[in-house]
């Protein structure tokens, strides 16, 4: 669970920036969308393939380059 205490004489804009990228740094937004609705085993297989394509794809491109 992410936590953010206000520093003294921090605002609250400061605040809530840290908490952002604390929050996004753990992965927890990814975690909520992963268990908002139900795969079926095929269905998160191909996922899963489709995502490791895509991670080569990029990995390839950045080699090249």
């Amino acid at each position: 669970m992410a936590e953010v205490y206000v520093q003294e004489g921090e605002s609250l804009d400061g605040a809530l920036r840290r908490f952002k990228r604390k929050v996004q740094h753990e992965d927890i937004i990814k975690e909520v969308k992963r268990h908002s609705y139900y795969l079926k085993p095929g269905e998160k297989k191909r996922v899963k393939q489709a995502l490791a394509r895509k991670r080569n794809r990029k990995k390839m491109r950045r080699e090249t380059r």
